[in-house]
């Protein structure tokens, strides 16, 4: 079992970055597949990138790709997710959640307690 925690999040404006992290407990952390997940107010949660177990393999949703990064430093157990290019339908509370298998979607294992996001026009 792994537990996560996630920080970072904020109040940014329109056109700003953030850099999101996400803390695992334990010493498999390595072993997990990692992902964000984010859901906003009154809308069903949303998958936005995944990152294999060694990094090697990484997938971002359209609704993303090319304004995020996912990366991770297991020495640190430790994923991160960079988000530029900041518009308001980015506001939500962002998710990171891991599994021992690679997952586009959001059927994952193992879930963090979530970091707001809000991004002001």
């Amino acid at each position: 079992q792994v537990q996560l925690v996630e920080s970072g999040g904020g109040l940014v404006q329109a056109g700003g970055s953030l850099r999101l992290s996400c803390t695992a407990s334990g010493r498999t952390f390595s072993s997990y597949a990692m992902g964000w997940i984010r859901q906003a107010p009154g809308k069903e949660r949303e998958f936005i990138a995944a990152i294999s177990w060694s990094g090697a393999r990484t997938y971002y949703a359209d609704s993303v790709k090319g304004r995020a990064t996912i990366a991770r430093d297991n020495a640190k157990n430790t994923v991160y997710l960079q988000m530029n290019s900041l518009k308001p339908e980015d506001t939500a509370v962002y998710y990171c959640a891991a599994d021992q298998n690679f997952r586009v979607g959001t059927t994952y294992a193992y879930w963090g307690q979530g970091t707001q996001v809000t991004v002001s026009s």
